[in-house]
């Protein structure tokens, strides 16, 4: 028996840092793609033939430790998601990684199985997380993530005293260019800086407020293909983003110049350097725009297929 499984990366729309406070959040799945293939070792287990180490492997490692795998295991994977890029490499692999083998196991295969473990293995690799990249890759389409029950609720997710509840939401065909800046961030102080804002600061809070009146906002105009709409609302929450100071000087190079050809554009993820996205219908001229400006772009697309996994019969 082989099994083989295919999970999407995603970008956060919006709602960043915002969603530690409570409001919603919103993130979708892009047409990059981690895969994974797993078969009977007749030795020991190995991943793309080497065996499984924990500093090469950890997610992985994880994966078959969460779902007490005992078997000897032939694992492959490949990705074009790129590491570091605010595409969510990491909850990919987790998903397609948890996908094939809950297949090859014959454990049951439901989305809301999937997004559980996977998050739960990004929780023990990283030591603390969302489920928001593992939830976006396992559904596709858009997920919206808040604190309580609303329309098109798929399932919650809870961990020690914290709980999320996902939903699904419809999105367009959107092209759209991520720009890397190639400034790395630890994502821990850039959330701290903003709790100290938070704390002593009701222009902060309203600042936060207003964030998740923007993901409320966005996930009608994606609905109706609104696309200038949600362009203008990118651009108000990249501004929003920046008083709470998580922008970077590397970020404003690239999205004032990807807003030329765009209908708007913000930083992705935590900030602080990292990555920005632009919607736009002209993904090539933005491309450009972002190298000349020293960061690396990568056109994608918006997609609506979330985790895909089969099972086929090893040939004699």
């Amino acid at each position: 028996m082989i099994s083989k499984s295919s999970a999407p990366g995603k970008v956060i729309l919006f709602g960043e840092h915002a969603v530690v406070y409570g409001e919603p959040a919103l993130a979708m799945a892009v047409d990059k793609r981690c895969g994974c293939e797993i078969s009977v070792s007749s030795s020991r287990t190995t991943v793309n033939g080497h065996p499984i180490r924990e500093e090469y492997h950890s997610y992985i490692l994880q994966c078959l430790n969460i779902l007490e795998v005992d078997n000897k295991l032939k694992i492959s994977t490949e990705s074009d998601i790129p590491s570091g890029a605010g595409m969510g490499s990491s909850a990919a692999v987790s998903v397609a990684t948890i996908g094939a083998l809950r297949k090859f196991l014959e454990k049951g295969s439901t989305e809301e199985m999937i997004a559980k473990d996977a998050f739960n293995v990004e929780f023990e690799v990283q030591g603390n997380a969302s489920p928001i990249d593992t939830s976006t890759s396992t559904h596709g389409n858009a997920i919206m993530v808040s604190e309580k029950k609303e329309k098109d609720f798929l399932w919650e997710i809870k961990k020690d005293e914290k709980s999320w509840n996902i939903h699904h939401r419809d999105i367009p065909d959107m092209d759209f260019v991520i720009g890397d800046t190639g400034v790395h961030s630890s994502t821990g102080p850039l959330v701290e800086k903003v709790k100290k804002f938070y704390r002593k600061s009701n222009f902060a809070r309203e600042i936060i407020q207003e964030i998740g009146e923007i993901v409320r906002d966005g996930c009608v105009l994606l609905e109706e293909e609104d696309l200038e709409g949600v362009g203008r609302l990118m651009n108000k929450n990249h501004r929003l983003l920046s008083i709470l100071g998580v922008s970077h000087p590397s970020l404003e190079k690239l999205i004032k110049g990807a807003r030329r050809h765009s209908y708007g554009a913000k930083l992705t993820g935590a900030g602080g350097g990292g990555s920005m996205i632009a919607l736009t219908d002209e993904p090539n001229k933005v491309a450009e725009v972002i190298e000349k400006k020293g960061g690396t772009p990568y056109v994608l697309k918006s997609t609506k297929k979330g985790l895909t996994s089969t099972n086929t019969e090893e040939k004699e």
